[in-house]
């Protein structure tokens, strides 16, 4: 297709960015403001799949821009519109469209635009003003990435729901790798505040002396060299702010957390007025609450400020179910990141990684996986591509006596082996013989043979 080059000229100025279907269907949006969907009344996840049309009052196939490319595959620049959300709200809409084809067919359609509200709205719009515009709210996560098909994870991610539509502080233990962070963006995209910053401190990284700055701010003069600069809290404002490792705060530090906390309110060090907050706090520490309670090392009276509403994340190894789905995870999630196609584990590796402790939890086993596909080839995961530890955890493991006295040879031992490893190989392909053999490593007339020695056909 012939790109009318002059035609892009002035893209720069707009905005919005979304891509639709050849149907009308959106399957891609980037919006510079994430306000503009409340104003549509959807959430960023609701967005796509739906048909353009849908998000106002007014807009029709014969009137929309985007559905006028798709019928004729001519692009249409500059164009202005006037539309009225489900909501009420009216803005005017500047757009340039063009068609997206493949060959001499059209299969969807790319618009870019800048939204103008009218001045009866400015009102409506004006408790937006206090934050600048931004393209993203610091988030990278969402309840989605949230990967189980363990009990426990599974009614921790039904709580989310709830949790999110309160204000009320939460606080989550779990140890280091657990996805703590995870929880707790999930939170603050599924709540009102998702537009708003996601602000995150990791209080174990800063050192101590420097905590309260970046916590409350600074006044110009209170010390030498300071600034006027806003702390974490200001930067939060009407979103959230996430302090991990929340153990590590001094006691001195703690009573003016709880301070903040309790009266919604700081004060810059040197400063000399109180400035209201609207942020929601989350918390999380890798230590059990109770041990820190009993050493003294956590106020009570912060501990309960904090634990309104606490969540007790379960180790990898708690979940076993959960190590085979995250596996698969991880390989489609580096699929698509890395230059490395993977289409196959050998069983072998399960069984490894479902034998292993995961001291670092979910992410030592989204780095293993990283580790692997640095190392596979044949768009195949070996054990020789895992990690050493991990690889020779199992073989350190001690030996059951009990399995051994059921076992009157070394030969018997490898064959029971083998005919259970290919009976699970056969049951994950569903008996497809040539597709079990590529996995195993073994050519079809091999397979063959070995399953009737085993009597499995």
């Amino acid at each position: 297709m012939k790109i009318d080059v002059e035609s892009f000229k002035g893209l720069s100025d707009f905005d919005n960015v979304l891509i639709v279907d050849a149907n009308g269907i959106v399957i891609f949006y980037d919006l510079a403001d994430l306000n503009v969907l409340k104003e549509l009344d959807l959430r960023p996840e609701n967005f796509l799949g739906k048909h353009i049309t849908s998000f106002y009052k007014d807009l029709t196939n014969e009137n929309s821009t985007l559905m006028n490319v798709l019928r004729s595959g001519v692009p249409l620049c500059n164009v202005k519109q006037e539309m009225t959300t489900n909501k009420g709200n009216t803005f005017v809409s500047v757009n340039s469209t063009y068609p997206i084809k493949e060959g001499d067919q059209i299969i969807g359609a790319v618009e870019f635009s800048k939204h103008f509200f009218d001045k009866k709205n400015i009102q409506h719009l004006d408790k937006y003003a206090r934050h600048k515009v931004y393209r993203k709210n610091d988030t990278i996560y969402t309840i989605d990435d949230i990967i189980t098909a363990n009990p426990k994870m599974t009614a921790i991610k039904q709580k989310l729901e709830k949790i999110s539509k309160t204000d009320s502080t939460v606080l989550i233990h779990g140890r280091t790798g657990t996805g703590k962070e995870v929880i707790a963006q999930a939170i603050h995209n599924l709540s009102d505040r998702y537009s708003h910053p996601f602000v995150s401190l990791n209080c174990g990284a800063v050192p101590a002396n420097l905590l309260e700055s970046t916590l409350f701010g600074t006044t110009k003069g209170s010390f030498t060299g300071s600034e006027d600069k806003p702390g974490l809290f200001e930067q939060a404002e009407g979103g959230t702010l996430f302090l991990d490792e929340i153990n590590s705060l001094e006691l001195s530090l703690q009573v003016k957390l709880l301070k903040a906390i309790e009266e919604k309110s700081i004060r810059r060090i040197g400063g000399k007025k109180n400035i209201r907050l609207d942020i929601r706090v989350i918390s999380a520490t890798n230590e059990d609450p109770d041990l820190l309670l009993s050493e003294k090392r956590m106020r009570e009276d912060l501990y309960y400020r904090l634990g309104v509403v606490q969540l007790d994340l379960p180790s990898l190894k708690e979940r076993q179910e959960d190590i085979e789905v995250l596996l698969q995870h991880y390989i489609e999630f580096y699929n698509n990141n890395m230059n490395i196609f993977i289409d196959e584990v050998d069983q072998e590796v399960i069984d490894c990684f479902k034998a292993y402790n995961w001291p670092g939890n979910i992410r030592e086993l989204k780095n293993a996986v990283e580790t692997a596909f640095n190392h596979a080839s044949e768009h195949r995961i070996t054990m020789e591509d895992i990690p050493r530890r991990i690889r020779e955890y199992q073989m350190a493991a001690p030996v059951n006596p009990a399995m051994n006295s059921m076992i009157s040879s070394l030969r018997e031992a490898v064959e029971d082996y083998e005919k259970k490893i290919i009976e699970n190989e056969l049951e994950q392909t569903n008996g497809v013989i040539a597709q079990a053999a590529r996995r195993l490593g073994l050519s079809k007339q091999s397979l063959k043979y070995k399953m009737d020695k085993y009597r499995l056909r």
